[in-house]
């Protein structure tokens, strides 16, 4: 059974958002996304300190399956990218809501948070 945990926000093109602590968010797939991409072999991620709008490419993931672009769920700036995936993207498929987290980042708007969906409202999502 695929998890969507509570304490997460969601958007449709299956990214979660942390909660907000400092003014910064941790940014990963969902569960969904991984089980849908299957073995992930590569992650692509931004440099730090470059900043990005609500809904633009920020990275490739790519699997056994596809290559897939990652779409930033809330403006902000690059403070951290997980330097565990260069090694090992596997960690994706295996924790993606903690080790295989993709970046954190700094809010330019924390008011974009209010549009994100709930776990109810994105396990829905994926359900219809």
């Amino acid at each position: 059974m695929l998890n969507h945990p509570d304490k997460f926000q969601y958007v449709k093109t299956h990214e979660y958002v942390s909660s907000v602590e400092n003014d910064t968010v941790t940014i990963g797939i969902t569960d969904f996304a991984q089980d849908q991409l299957g073995d992930v072999t590569f992650v692509e991620l931004p440099k730090i300190g470059a900043s990005f709008s609500i809904e633009k490419k920020f990275g490739v993931i790519e699997s056994v399956k596809s290559v897939s672009d990652l779409f930033m769920p809330v403006s902000g700036e690059i403070i951290e990218v997980n330097p565990k995936l260069d090694s090992s993207p596997e960690l994706v498929n295996n924790d993606c809501y903690g080790d295989g987290w993709l970046v954190k980042i700094k809010l330019a708007n924390a008011k974009e948070l209010n549009n994100l969906m709930s776990a109810q409202e994105y396990a829905k999502f994926i359900a219809e």
